[in-house]
């Protein structure tokens, strides 16, 4: 039996997919019959025969689905849509439960441990190893860019399913509840078959909110406390010291609500109703655990302190204390609510976290001092971790608004007092303007003043900031940031709004240009005296990823990014500040998204000292933090690699490394551009290659596909520009540019030098890796057929150079690694590919024909052909595991 063989025996996980297969059959059989099922399973069953690459079985493949009649598309696109669906909960479940096959071996798993046996063999051990675990400070940012393909009633009923598979795994061997479950798994799948899939209305902004609240609610408020209850074992095994009891070594902010940048739907009202929801949220999810609370800690031993506190029950002061806290805790609900939709109440909520921990704290140490630690360290430990990370705030959320907006706002005011034309100020003249205002005792805004419709819209954003609803933001995030002078302009409009304590403001340099100047726009920032009494000697800078991979190139953009998280570190480590680095990570690698262990270990030495900040976007969220049981796996790899990263670093990368990786990033950024800006033909290309006009269909999210009308790619946002080439499979942002600057050194006999990179230089072996997952998923067959049928004759060419060029990265890669195929150490990801491409493939053939029906008629475009373009994209998104 091969390696291969003998993975893909994992019985349980085959049994589990199986499973859903026939009950989702069984489905459709009962509403369309059996002729239905029959034609779905034939198109199945050839689509596995031309996957061989016989032209003849694609051409039986091809037949099957061109003389399918209108009423059978809708049915079967939907069919393997939802088997792609179930497939991917079987599997994201299946990777998470004790009863797989290799559990004991998992490489997730044992990395935790294994990192303390190799930093106790360095000497860090007993309670200097648990402050250390308790410091990571990881912040993960959870955003809703329109990567979310699916609709948030189905994803509660998949998070059902994946419950009752794990209850399923759990009752096996001849247990009197299986029948039972599998019952409820038909009932399920039956209700996920009879709902629409596609979203009939756009989600607005507060919607993709209550998403992320969702989120918490339904995984993560229960990951978090496991997750710390993990950490102390392993730590408690090793004879370190248990986590502190507030410790927080991970803790979760939103852009949901708050992200305005490029989003008109996103106004001072929404972020105003955004954070008393979150509040809302916040309090109920608290009472539900003080609720609990209340019946469990019946006990009368207590501490004098705690009798003191609570005199009106000394027989059982803590639930005297469960008792005020539960009415507080209504009465913030009651508060929030109301805040939300805009009214006053008289009602006495929460507004200090301490006022929610002091009273927990104070059991807690009573049950401790009366001998009950069993008691203590128990559901009131959690709910006391519970505070510690997500506090009456729930999850902060960061407010980002691009630079321009800033300065039209100013460019008003100075205008109205005649002050002169502050945008066409230099550098300079901005800065002394903007110092000296800041010092100013005057009131900045006019109170006799008719603003502009867009600045009003800031100021009043500025507003909310200033009010009691501010304390839920984190920081003011200003994109396209490029000279100090835009963050002091926010700084100062701040202050005039009546913003207090100081809000950090975070430049957003995203921009190839806008990463090589990054440090030195930093250090004139840092030399400004106001300023480093502001930041108070700490700093967050964010770091794009999907805008500098879209404006220069993937291979351009990781080393740009690279060396500006060493700059930016080496500048704020002379200048004395605290530097933490926020990385806007897209979910897939062409806006760069990948594994998170092997990203943060791919890091400069040092650049993660003063923690990590990241985001999490889109349908990954769903995938790595939507199950309690996964998103502790994945919280647990973030605190791994953390640690790893600041206390085993790897060695600084070579001299002649660094030398061979600016070659490549200007090979690659210059070959990248050539195509995507200076090849007339080539947006013309995408647009008829790819769905991208078509996306708009889909109702995805609140934020425009496009930055402006018309225009070029420059217009479009990162995310439908990646979607598009995932879609038709070839995958194009994540290796363009890459072919061609990897060809020059090994053309030149220097193979060697670049096997030698990717063997000892965690970067570059990161970079590699995923240039070999991409191009796994990538389909030249497929998107020759998507050209075929969809682009003009005189076109064709530039598509048949293109994948020419796929061919030739393939081979670089293989040569780079030294391998025979891809994937051949991941056989992981082998599997699952060949599991889905049965049911992708006829997705992609069908989706080419449905775009070609459409286009040459679009007024008598039968509502079937309309809902099954819909459905395929949604399916392609579930088969390729990622949509952008």
């Amino acid at each position: 039996m091969s390696a291969t063989d003998a993975f893909e025996l994992d019985a349980l996980l085959r049994d589990k997919v199986k499973l859903l297969g026939n009950l989702l059959g069984k489905t459709i059989e009962n509403q369309y019959g059996s002729s239905m099922l029959k034609r779905i399973e034939d198109i199945r069953k050839q689509a596995k025969k031309a996957r061989n690459g016989d032209d003849a079985e694609r051409d039986r493949l091809l037949a099957l689905l061109k003389t399918m009649p209108d009423d059978a598309l809708v049915p079967v696109v939907r069919g393997f849509n939802q088997f792609l669906n179930l497939a991917n909960i079987a599997e994201q479940q299946h990777g998470a439960s004790w009863r797989r096959s290799d559990f004991l071996h998992d490489d997730v798993e044992q990395m935790f441990s294994s990192l303390l046996d190799r930093l106790q063999q360095k000497g860090i051990a007993g309670l200097d190893l648990s402050q250390k675990v308790a410091d990571v400070n990881i912040e993960l940012v959870l955003t809703a860019h329109p990567t979310e393909i699916t609709r948030r009633t189905l994803i509660q009923k998949y998070d059902l399913i994946a419950r009752l598979l794990q209850q399923r795994d759990d009752l096996r061997d001849g247990h009197p509840q299986l029948l039972e479950i599998e019952q409820q798994l038909a009932s399920v799948v039956e209700e996920i078959w009879h709902s629409d899939e596609i979203r009939q209305v756009r989600p607005t902004a507060v919607d993709e909110a209550k998403w992320g609240f969702a989120v918490i609610e339904n995984s993560l408020w229960y990951a978090v406390p496991q997750l710390l209850r993990n950490l102390d074992d392993e730590l408690r095994q090793r004879g370190s010291s248990a986590l502190p009891l507030t410790a927080a070594p991970v803790r979760f902010s939103s852009w949901m609500g708050g992200d305005r940048d490029g989003n008109p739907n996103v106004t001072s009202a929404v972020t105003r109703e955004v954070l008393f929801l979150a509040r809302w949220m916040a309090a109920d999810l608290f009472l539900r655990d003080i609720e609990q609370l209340g019946m469990q800690l019946s006990m009368t031993a207590a501490s004098a302190e705690l009798r003191r506190a609570y005199p009106e029950n000394q027989h059982e002061p803590y639930r005297a204390c469960m008792h005020q806290l539960r009415h507080r805790l209504e009465q913030t609900k009651l508060w929030a609510a109301a805040k939300a939709r805009g009214a006053d109440t008289e009602c006495e909520p929460l507004q200090e976290d301490d006022e929610l921990l002091q009273p927990l704290m104070l059991c807690y140490h009573s049950l401790i001092e009366q001998g009950l630690d069993t008691v203590a360290n128990g559901f009131l430990l959690d709910t006391l971790r519970r505070v510690a990370c997500f506090g009456l705030a729930l999850v902060k959320l960061d407010v980002r608004q691009e630079s321009t907006r800033h300065a039209d706002v100013l460019q008003e005011i100075c205008a109205f007092y005649n002050w002169g034309d502050y945008k066409a100020w230099d550098e300079e003249k901005k800065q002394q303007f903007l110092l000296n205002e800041l010092a100013s005792r005057r009131p900045l805004i006019p109170t006799r003043w008719a603003p502009s419709a867009e600045a009003q819209e800031v100021l009043d954003t500025m507003s909310v900031l200033a009010t009691r609803a501010g304390d839920g933001v984190s920081c003011y995030i200003i994109s396209m940031a490029s000279e100090p002078s835009d963050i002091l302009a926010v700084a100062l409009l701040l202050q005039a709004s009546g913003v207090r304590d100081h809000m950090p403001v975070v430049p957003l340099f995203e921009t190839l240009s806008d990463l090589e100047q990054s440090a030195p726009r930093m250090e004139k920032l840092w030399s400004v005296d106001w300023y480093r009494q502001y930041c108070k000697g700490h700093q967050q800078v964010m770091i794009g990823y999907s805008d500098s991979s879209k404006d220069a190139g993937q291979l351009a953009a990781v080393w740009a990014q690279y060396r500006a998280q060493e700059a930016l570190s080496k500048t704020a480590q002379d200048k004395g500040i605290k530097l933490r680095l926020f990385h806007g990570r897209g979910g897939s690698v062409g806006r760069g998204g990948g594994p998170a262990h092997r990203a943060i270990l791919s890091q400069p030495p040092g650049s993660v000292l003063g923690g990590l900040r990241v985001t999490e976007q889109g349908e990954m969220i769903r995938f790595k933090f939507g199950m309690p049981e996964v998103a502790v796996r994945n919280l647990k790899v973030y605190v791994s690699a953390v640690l790893e990263a600041n206390l085993l670093p790897p060695e600084a990368a070579q001299p002649q490394w660094r030398e061979r990786m600016e070659q490549l990033a200007s090979a690659g950024v210059k070959s990248y551009r050539a195509m995507v800006r200076d090849t007339p033909d080539f947006v013309r290309y995408f647009r008829a290659a790819t769905p991208e006009q078509e996306l708009g269909k889909l109702s995805l999210g609140s934020r425009p596909a496009r930055r402006k009308s018309g225009g070029g790619i420059e217009t479009l946002r990162a995310i439908p520009w990646i979607f598009a080439w995932t879609q038709m499979r070839l995958m194009l942002p994540a290796w363009l540019g890459s072919d061609e600057a990897l060809a020059q050194p090994v053309n030149n006999g220097e193979l060697p030098q670049l096997q030698s990179m990717y063997a000892q230089w965690p970067f570059f072996r990161t970079y590699i890796d995923m240039l070999e997952m991409v191009i796994s998923k990538a389909d030249p067959a497929i998107a020759q057929y998507y050209e075929g049928r969809l682009v003009e004759a005189e076109l064709q060419p530039l598509g048949s150079q293109l994948r020419i060029r796929l061919q030739k990265i393939r081979d670089l890669v293989l040569a780079i690694k030294d391998q025979q195929s891809l994937l051949q150490d991941n056989l992981a990801l082998q599997h699952s590919m060949s599991v889905r491409n049965p049911y992708t493939d006829p997705l992609h053939y069908l989706q080419a024909e449905l775009l070609y029906r459409e286009r040459q008629d679009q007024d008598v475009v039968s509502k079937e052909v309309e809902r099954a373009l819909k459905v395929t994209m949604a399916g392609i998104a579930a088969g390729m595991r990622n949509t952008g």
